[in-house]
């Protein structure tokens, strides 16, 4: 190898180990609030603030994201929705605990994602980008305090809508949330979402506003998609990409870890299917498995969606 060789070389390795630092070190505490208007609400409707948080894999040890979290009350929500992966620490349940807690009281709803009820694996953090994990569909592992989650979602006030359906009345617009239940382990029924829906409906008053219907997954399949638009959903609240977590320059992503097409790993889109269109807003998440704790050119984010009227106008 001549000289120019190996100093190209060194080069090369110094900016891969700069880069790593910086994912590791830098980026992956480097919280971000997106900001997005949705015009799905009726005519003359009061507008929404929906909280959207995801992929927190939380570990006893992330007080930064802790304290980070606790001061989005501020953004005075109307409504959380939770996408999944809120856990990523057998031990993180009492972290997630101080995190949350001072949304007590404002409406949420939940779905969840594998590591809500197992641990991470350890793994080549950078197997992802090559290809998508594989799933385990005997979920074995190191259970997580499944149990103890859905009991803070339960304090919280929060709905588990994990294939089902909930109601909410907020500043006067009647939200019908429709969520799945994790597909990239194959727990979502999408089958049953029409006799979930008419079941829910029943139960609704008949004098009631018409309803906005709202889908909530952690994993983004394209199945799922389909179907929660075919079931009638305006927007879809999705997870599960991390927003490809390791991006190119520019958050150009290399793998959303399902069938997802790259360029919508992140932020809010037009998901069209069978002659429908739907908003599809997908966050990249707040955290990573506590075995790739490195992000680049892809921030962690929670992402506050104001739904308004969609209210036609005439100059």
């Amino acid at each position: 190898m001549t000289s120019k060789s190996a100093l190209a070389l060194a080069g090369v390795g110094a900016l891969a180990l700069g880069a790593a630092a910086w994912g590791a070190l830098v980026e992956r505490e480097n919280f971000r609030v997106r900001r997005e208007t949705l015009p799905v609400l009726d005519p003359g409707s009061d507008p929404i603030r929906v909280l959207h948080l995801s992929d927190i894999h939380m570990a006893p040890w992330h007080s930064s994201t802790i304290g980070w979290i606790r001061e989005l009350v501020e953004l005075r929500p109307d409504v959380i929705v939770g996408t999944g992966d809120f856990l990523g620490h057998p031990d993180g349940l009492s972290a997630l605990t101080e995190a949350l807690m001072p949304f007590r009281g404002i409406p949420g709803v939940v779905t969840h994602g594998s590591n809500d009820r197992v641990a991470p694996r350890m793994k080549n953090p950078f197997s992802y980008v090559i290809e998508p994990s594989k799933p385990h569909g005997d979920h074995s592992g190191e259970a997580m305090d499944f149990e103890g989650l859905l009991a803070l979602y339960d304090t919280l006030g929060w709905s588990d809508i994990d294939n089902s359906v909930a109601h909410m009345d907020i500043r006067g617009s009647a939200l019908e949330w429709v969520g799945v239940g994790d597909a990239h382990y194959g727990l979502d029924r999408l089958p049953d979402l029409p006799g979930a829906l008419d079941e829910a409906r029943e139960k609704v008053d008949d004098n009631a506003t018409s309803l906005t219907t709202l889908g909530v997954t952690h994993a983004p399949y394209q199945r799922v998609l389909n179907a929660l638009e075919n079931n009638g959903a305006e927007v879809i609240f999705a997870g599960h990409t991390h927003g490809g977590q390791v991006c190119l320059p520019g958050g150009r992503a290399l793998t959303t870890n399902c069938d997802l097409p790259t360029s919508m790993a992140s932020g809010v889109h037009v998901w069209t299917h069978a002659g429908r269109a739907t908003y599809l807003e997908v966050s990249a998440g707040l955290g990573t498995s506590i075995y790739a704790p490195v992000r680049l050119f892809c921030p962690p984010e929670a992402v506050l969606v104001t739904l308004v009227a969609d209210d036609i106008g005439y100059a």
